[in-house]
């Protein structure tokens, strides 16, 4: 578990234990307005002789063009190798001064950096920190050791990974579905994700479970052991501006109405002590904020409603405000969602996507410890692995990333990307214990079109086309995909980065009609999931590879349902 100390108060009285736990005594006539800075460190992990830590500064001052953090030991720690910061050590104290990149810290703005030390005997927590010379105290922490502080409530903490140990909720809803088609009972039993996908869904929409209904039904299974709930929260304003099958309730302007309809009432009832025992886990906000770095401007895959969103700012404001709101209840992991190899694994939009993942991490409130985690594949059909060629191999003189079907891209599958995008967000300033999910709900693939080996060698496309899994027309299609099947079946800790393989997406829900059909709930009629429909740049102008005859977006699809357990990899 991880260890927290936050700098909150510049009055506060402490009280320091030999254990290096600290007390706060918070004078009633102190605000957090007077709060000149914060400063959260965290001990990520610890074992016998040595430690990792992250750190976030949050200036209230005045602006700053660079910026230095000191803090002294009470033992013998030393940092032996740091990240995202300039760390010089002295005897106990030390100094973390800006990078080159990082240094502008705005009024009310965020910075995160991290480091690896040493230590013998304790590592007892620094008690003062100041920030360019203004002292920052310290507060009770939420570390198991730690006494609650003002930030707090209750004490808790939160496990570094949410689904080690732990059992997943089952939705009855789903499951009933499931089990009621032929074979279905195979895979009945199979935790899935709670759409919150508009905001009568919290209360629940013709006549199904509400969201109290799904924590409530947790709590029964759960029994004493740790029980996870996996939440997707999907409602933003202007909603998934890349296409129509998916479009939501609100429109683009309608940021208020996003805040106190839907985030402040699901917040409200995630916060009740009732649930405090569920590890509820949050899926924030798919399709959303890849949009602004792939979708807008003079891209050819530019569309004028994600040019709006992008200027209008009600992506970033929405998913910030989400992350402050529910990072703030102590058995809540938040999960951005980070698109999949297909859409942000190209160098133009790797790191570009980053950055506006921590943009919307530090609006609104939020801060990059608001974050636990990032989820790829989202609702997507990208293998998991792919075995019979890498990125590196070259055929006829020609490398993989020549072939058609990768296009340049730096990744092939969703592990390669999941791990290598974990990466580049801590270099963009996220924590380093973050950890990612992937959705495999229907990335297997498997069945009689499974490639068995390599293709031959007689050119570059021939040789990916003839081995790879993922047997979509083109990488972009997302619709009710043709041949896909069941993927890897949700498990904890499966490789290194990775928290969980989860089916965030319920097998059997349909990603979109495919042709218009009225409906009260948002969702309009998107051609990619058309199977006569000849493409767009963003397939690269292919037929979208879709299933006929589906119906509106998370609605059952028997058909579907059916294809997905024929295909499973690993078999049923």
């Amino acid at each position: 578990m991880s260890r927290t100390r936050t700098a909150l108060l510049a009055a506060l009285a402490l009280v320091a234990g030999a254990s290096g736990t600290a007390l706060a005594v918070v004078p009633g006539d102190v605000g957090l307005a007077a709060v000149p800075c914060t400063v959260d460190y965290k001990v990520q992990n610890q074992w016998d002789t040595g430690f990792t830590t992250a750190v976030t500064i949050t200036n209230n001052s005045a602006a700053k063009s660079s910026w230095a953090v000191k803090w002294s030991y009470a033992g013998n720690q030393k940092v032996t190798n740091f990240w995202n910061s300039k760390i010089s050590q002295s005897g106990t104290a030390v100094t973390a001064a800006n990078e080159s990149y990082n240094g502008t810290l705005a009024t009310g703005g965020s910075v995160s950096f991290g480091f690896q030390g040493t230590y013998s005997g304790t590592n007892a927590l620094p008690t003062t920190f100041t920030l360019d010379g203004v002292t920052c105290n310290v507060d009770g922490g939420t570390g198991p050791t730690d006494p609650p502080g003002p930030t707090d409530p209750g004490g808790s903490t939160r496990v570094d990974n949410p689904y080690a140990g732990a059992k997943v909720y089952v939705n009855p809803e789903w499951s009933a579905k499931a089990a009621a088609e032929p074979g279905g009972s195979r895979i009945s039993n199979q935790p899935t994700g709670v759409w919150l996908d508009r905001i009568a869904a919290i209360n629940g929409a013709n006549g199904g479970m509400g969201l109290r209904a799904h924590l409530d039904a947790a709590l029964a299974q759960k029994g004493s052991g740790e029980e996870v709930v996996q939440l997707v929260v999907y409602d933003l304003p202007g909603r998934d501006c890349a296409a129509l099958a998916s479009n939501g309730e609100l429109g683009p302007t309608e940021i208020d109405k996003y805040k106190t309809q839907f985030i402040d009432p699901i917040a409200a009832i995630l916060a009740d002590s009732k649930y405090s025992s569920l590890r509820i886990v949050t899926t924030i906000e798919i399709d959303s904020l890849p949009n602004l770095v792939t979708n807008t401007g003079s891209r050819p895959t530019a569309t004028p409603a994600c040019d709006t969103m992008l200027a209008n700012g009600n992506y970033v404001k929405g998913v910030g405000y989400a992350l402050h709101k529910l990072g703030a209840i102590p058995n809540v992991y938040n999960y951005i969602d980070a698109g999949h190899h297909g859409w942000i694994g190209w160098d133009d939009n790797f790191a570009a996507s980053a950055t506006i993942m921590k943009q919307a991490a530090t609006a609104e409130g939020a801060t990059v410890n608001d974050v636990h985690g990032f989820i790829a594949n989202t609702a997507n059909y990208s293998a998991l692995k792919e075995n019979n060629f890498t990125i590196n191999d070259s055929v006829a003189g020609k490398s993989v990333r020549e072939s058609k079907w990768v296009d340049w891209n730096r990744y092939v599958d969703e592990l390669s990307f999941a791990q290598g995008f974990r990466n580049q967000l801590v270099t963009t300033g996220f924590n380093s214990n973050i950890g990612m999910l992937i959705d495999t709900s229907r990335n297997g693939w498997g069945g009689t079109a499974r490639p068995a080996g390599p293709g031959a060698t007689t050119d570059v496309d021939t040789y990916v086309n003839g081995g790879r899994y993922d047997r979509r027309i083109h990488v972009g299609n997302w619709c009710n995909q043709s041949g896909a099947g069941l993927g890897e079946r949700p498990k904890a800790s499966p490789a290194t980065g990775i928290d969980a393989y989860v089916w965030m997406k319920p097998p059997g829900e349909s990603d979109g009609s495919s042709a218009a059909i009225p409906n009260d709930e948002g969702k309009g009629f998107d051609r990619m999931c058309d199977p006569t429909y000849t493409g767009n740049p963003r397939n690269g102008n292919n037929l979208s590879g879709a299933l006929a005859n589906a119906p509106v977006s998370g609605h059952w699809f028997s058909a579907q349902f059916q294809q997905l357990m024929q295909n499973a990899y690993p078999a049923l």
